[in-house]
């Protein structure tokens, strides 16, 4: 598993410190982040899935263990630092409402379905941005966009399909699959917003370690309140092997700290359309370590020419935006 580095907790360096090694406006090491960003939400289903239904942990437990380190960065260093004053930042609650939203239903998705169709849907949020522009904000899809849709939504009709027989294609989607498959677009739905808000706290002159740290410490309140609420198990987490306690820190330092860390990063400083343009490669990732460690592999010629057919299309037509 590739380790990915933790974000240093330190105001954002300015957008015009760019690397001068590539074409102007372009910062590659803020590039590379972005990737290592998707890698991470990338195994976020796999490690998901692994900690709830291997491990057996319960679902908002897990949320709740993985907020805990950054408690005590918002505690010890966020608020002596930035003051009580962060909290009326309207743009920073909004986030909050959304990432908790987000995080909740993405979990809940890796529980109840395969960690590559959670990721599956999850690639579709470029365009549930467009069609939200359209009905809400009467804007003009891009061109070649109902093409880049079809072809998207074709490949993952093949990819959840069992293959082709003589009676045609044959879904193999249980009543599980479907709710949380429905789970995951609730998922990506908060994301399209996420994407959004995000590049406004830069605007608003919100601090980069505050953003990260504020997102998750709302995340924790929220499932700690509704896990107790709920009345979930916490004494399964005593039963945990040396394996459940790998994932789970591969789950805090990759996701919570990695992944969300970069990506705030790397949307401050290149925006949303050129950090969209690479969330390819988070189906690559679940794809990767999915089979490695719960066993979740596409297993015909028929599903692969269909993850292969997402994989084109999207990175295509994000790419063709990005241009434009």
């Amino acid at each position: 598993m590739t380790v990915m580095p933790q974000p240093t907790l330190s105001p954002s360096p300015p957008v015009d410190a760019a690397s001068k090694a590539g074409p102007p406006g372009v910062s590659w090491p803020w590039v590379a982040a972005a990737l290592l960003a998707h890698t991470g939400w990338g195994i976020y289903p796999v490690l998901g899935r692994y900690m709830q239904t291997v491990s057996g942990l319960p679902t908002l437990s897990i949320l709740v263990v993985g907020g805990v380190p950054m408690l005590l960065l918002m505690l010890f260093y966020v608020i002596p630092r930035s003051g009580w004053g962060l909290f009326r930042s309207r743009q920073l609650w909004l986030l909050g409402l959304v990432v908790v939203f987000r995080s909740i239903t993405n979990l809940l998705a890796a529980r109840f379905t395969l960690s590559i169709y959670v990721q599956l849907i999850t690639l579709m949020t470029p365009f549930i941005v467009i069609v939200f522009s359209q009905i809400f904000l009467r804007e003009p899809a891009p061109d070649y966009t109902g093409r880049a849709i079809l072809f998207s939504f074709i490949g993952a009709a093949m990819m959840m399909s069992a293959g082709v027989g003589v009676a045609g294609v044959h879904f193999a989607l249980t009543a599980s699959d479907w709710l949380g498959l429905g789970l995951a677009l609730g998922s990506a739905v908060s994301l399209a917003f996420y994407m959004i808000i995000i590049r406004n706290t830069a605007r608003h002159d919100l601090p980069f370690d505050a953003v990260l740290v504020f997102q998750s410490v709302v995340i924790m309140a929220s499932a700690l309140v509704i896990s107790l609420l709920i009345g979930e198990d916490w004494s399964i987490w005593l039963g945990n092997g040396p394996m459940d306690w790998l994932v789970v820190a591969a789950y805090v330092l990759l996701v919570v700290f990695g992944a969300n860390g970069l990506q705030i990063g790397a949307l401050r400083h290149l925006g949303a359309p050129m950090v969209s343009s690479m969330m390819a490669w988070r189906l690559v990732s679940a794809l990767i370590l999915g089979g490695l460690l719960l066993g979740e592999r596409l297993s015909s010629w028929w599903q692969f020419a269909g993850a292969l057919l997402v994989l084109i299309t999207i990175t295509w037509y994000l790419w063709r935006q990005r241009e434009a």
